[in-house]
Order: C-alpha cells, then sequence, then structure tokens
C-alpha cells in the first residue's frame, strides 16, 4: 500500500470513527449483506445510515457489514429491511425481487436459493436460515402498529378535548397517559414509513407531552400543544387512520390541531372563541 493510500484510509477511519461516536446507547454487531462491486458499498451504506442513529461500513471482499447503532431507537433487523428494500439480501431478509431486477448489472450479485414469502416463518436451528419478508403485509404487523398508535392518538384527543374545555388539571393528567402510551410503542413493530416518521417526532412528542403534563398552566399548556399538534399530525398522516381525522386551523394562533369531528371547538381559546377556525384537511 503507498503512502497515499495510508494516508486515505487513515483519513476514511477518523471520519468513521467521528460518526461512530454521536451515536449514543451503541451497539455492535457483524451481519453478511450480499453484494458485488463498490457502487453496491455505497448503496447499501446510505440505506443503512441513519444521523446519529445508525452507521453500516460494508466490506465488499468478505461481503460482511459492521453495523452500529443506537439500540434506543433502532435495531438490527430495522437496519437490514432498509437494505433490503434497495436491493440487497442479506441472511434475514431477501430484496423484493423487483427492486433486484433493477440494480445495475455489475451489482447484481448471485442470490442463494431462498423463498422470499410474505409472512414470517420459523426456521429450522441447523440451517439457521430466515426469510425475507416484505412483511409490512403481515396483518399481524399491521395490527401491532394499530394497536400501538391508536393508544398515542387516543390519549391525544382526550388531550385536545380538556383543552377546550379549558380544564387545565385534565389537561395534565392525559398528557402523562399521552406520554405514557408514547414511551410504550415498540417501534420494530411499525410498518418502515410509519417507523421513519416516528423516529423522526418522538423527541419532540415526548417534550411536549412531559411539559403539559408538568404545568396547569392553561396557556403554557396551548404553546406546548401548537408543536405536539403539528408532530402529531405528521404521524397520523402517514399512519392512515382507519376511520376520517380533521386537520383544523385557528388564524387568531397561527396554529393547528387535530379532531375526530369536522365541526371546530377550538382548542386554544375554549368557550371564549369556540368555533374560530376551519378545517384545512380530511385526513382518511
Amino acid at each position: 500500500m503507498n503512502s497515499l493510500n495510508k494516508i486515505m484510509m487513515a483519513i476514511l477511519v477518523l471520519l468513521s470513527g467521528i460518526s461512530n461516536a454521536q451515536i449514543k446507547n451503541t451497539k455492535t454487531e457483524s451481519v453478511k449483506i450480499y453484494g458485488n462491486c463498490g457502487m453496491c458499498k455505497t448503496k447499501i451504506e446510505k440505506a443503512g445510515n441513519l444521523k446519529n442513529i445508525s452507521h453500516v461500513d460494508w466490506n465488499e471482499d468478505t461481503k460482511m457489514a459492521t453495523l452500529t447503532y443506537d439500540e434506543n431507537k433502532t435495531n438490527q433487523d430495522e437496519i437490514l429491511k432498509r437494505i433490503a428494500l434497495v436491493g440487497y439480501d442479506s441472511d434475514k431478509f431477501l430484496a423484493p425481487a423487483d427492486v433486484y431486477s433493477k440494480l445495475p448489472g455489475c451489482c447484481q450479485y448471485d442470490r442463494e436459493a431462498k423463498v422470499p414469502v410474505k409472512t414470517p416463518i420459523k426456521v429450522d436451528a441447523i440451517s439457521r436460515e430466515t426469510v425475507l419478508v416484505e412483511d409490512n403485509h403481515n396483518p399481524m404487523s399491521e395490527n401491532q402498529e394499530s394497536n400501538q398508535l391508536q393508544s398515542v392518538f387516543d390519549n391525544y384527543f382526550s388531550l385536545k378535548d380538556a383543552l377546550v374545555k379549558t380544564d387545565a388539571k385534565t389537561t395534565a393528567s392525559k398528557a402523562n397517559e399521552l406520554l405514557t402510551s408514547i414511551e410504550t410503542v415498540k417501534m420494530e413493530a411499525l410498518k418502515m414509513d410509519v417507523h421513519m416518521v416516528w423516529m423522526k417526532v418522538l423527541k419532540d412528542l415526548k417534550a411536549d407531552a412531559k411539559s403539559i403534563s408538568e404545568t396547569q398552566d392553561i396557556k403554557k399548556q396551548r404553546d406546548s400543544f401548537k408543536s405536539l399538534s403539528k408532530n402529531t399530525y405528521e404521524l397520523i398522516k402517514v399512519s392512515k387512520p382507519t376511520e376520517p381525522v380533521y386537520y383544523q386551523y385557528c388564524p387568531m394562533q397561527d396554529a393547528n390541531w387535530l379532531s375526530k369531528e369536522n365541526a371546530v371547538k377550538n382548542p386554544y381559546y375554549g368557550s371564549q372563541m369556540l368555533t374560530c377556525g376551519k378545517t384545512v384537511e380530511t385526513i382518511k
């Protein structure tokens, strides 16, 4: 290896170390991911990397990847699912056939004899094979997701109703229940698109719910409710609720909220200006 290559390798190691240092609650694992070339490496690592959450380093010679991630925010399965969705098999998940077929010729590695299925299956302990699964279509996973997030949404609506009544004590209590439901969500049971939004809004959802639960100053509660509503909107929109949800707007506060009914009942003013506002979007 010449001096230039040594310098470049040192820089790459340094940058990798800096990236990994920003990940908290670190867990590191090695897994096999199938691919061929430098282009594969770029796509695999891009799919697996999430700022301050996960870092993937894939070796095209050994086909082994080092996964470093915050185990409080993601897990090995979620990282491998993202990589499978851009065309690369692992020993746990198969890439969808149509995605694999669109890879450039140089990237189309030899696929081992694995049969993609739509539901998880138990595997032989001797073969130690698992299957991909585009498990976004697994009814059990969808039910788990729906049940988990429904509790979050129901507690949000209860909190909103308490603000409509200008009941600060009940608002604080409902915010505490919301915080509990947020903390019990198992994000590995969420579908990929919902999971990505959940990771984006989780920190702020918890902060706003906690802030509202710790005060009985109705003005402060309503200020935090603005941000809470914005992030809940992002989550409920990607979750595709089974019943219509109405996204409503208060021009006096330049702020939105979510409601299960189309009739406007303004949580920012309560009885003072109960019907101030309008429905700006129906989510269904």
